[in-house]
């Protein structure tokens, strides 16, 4: 095997995905269940609870989702009736979205078990390495947001 050949275990990104999907799936049992929710609708859920009133385009950007998986997932969720689409005040060109009480319910019930997911997955890690680990994957993301 030359230098030149890709081993694809020790390959950043691949390793940074696999770590990724075997987490999303973990927690998507979590709350797929008993809540009906999909990993994206998740992550809409818990960006409408820290930013309500944000168009659609936005909760992609803040999720790095595609506007396909977004689309889907905001639909699935106004479906079950956890969010509210409605046309923003200030711009009438422009739709936004929040969480219904049902989904403010939802997500009461749900962040707390992720929560202790995170948890168990950290505890693994003294706090020195916990706060270099933190100040590297800030670092990472902030190298390829400029990109």
């Amino acid at each position: 095997m030359s230098d030149n050949d890709l081993v694809l275990e020790n390959f950043l990104p691949y390793r940074l995905s696999y770590l990724t999907n075997i987490i999303s799936r973990r927690l998507a049992r979590l709350y797929s269940g008993e809540f009906g929710i999909t990993a994206h609708e998740w992550k809409i859920l818990a960006n409408l609870n820290r930013h309500p009133d944000i168009s659609a385009a936005e909760v992609g950007e803040k999720t790095a989702m595609d506007k396909v998986a977004v689309s889907r997932a905001v639909s699935g969720l106004c479906y079950k009736g956890l969010v509210d689409r409605k046309i923003s005040q200030q711009d009438r060109r422009r739709s936004v979205l929040n969480m219904t009480a049902e989904g403010k319910k939802i997500y009461g019930q749900i962040k707390p078990l992720v929560i202790d997911y995170e948890k168990s997955l950290l505890n693994i890690l003294s706090p020195q390495e916990l706060s270099l680990f933190d100040q590297l994957l800030d670092k990472l993301t902030r190298h390829v947001e400029t990109d």
